[in-house]
């Protein structure tokens, strides 16, 4: 399914991570050659991300969300 990311956070790793605006979080690692996004390693690059659509397979398998949604 698919999903706007919202924000981005690093986990305790420091890889970089997405925020979705089904409350779900998913890596978005830059680890050629089996994954490439460059776009990844800089604040502009994340920035120029934000509204993006993105596959969420957590929606796809029906998990809870990974973070609270409030009310609007």
């Amino acid at each position: 399914m698919q999903r706007l990311i919202t924000g981005f956070h690093q986990d305790e790793e420091h890889h970089w991570v997405a925020e979705l605006d089904c409350g779900h979080n998913q890596h978005v690692r830059h680890d050629p050659p089996w994954v490439s996004r460059p776009w990844v390693t800089t604040a502009a690059g994340r920035a120029g991300k934000l509204g993006a659509l993105l596959v969420c397979r957590k929606c796809d398998r029906g998990e809870p969300r990974d973070w609270f949604l409030p009310a609007a």
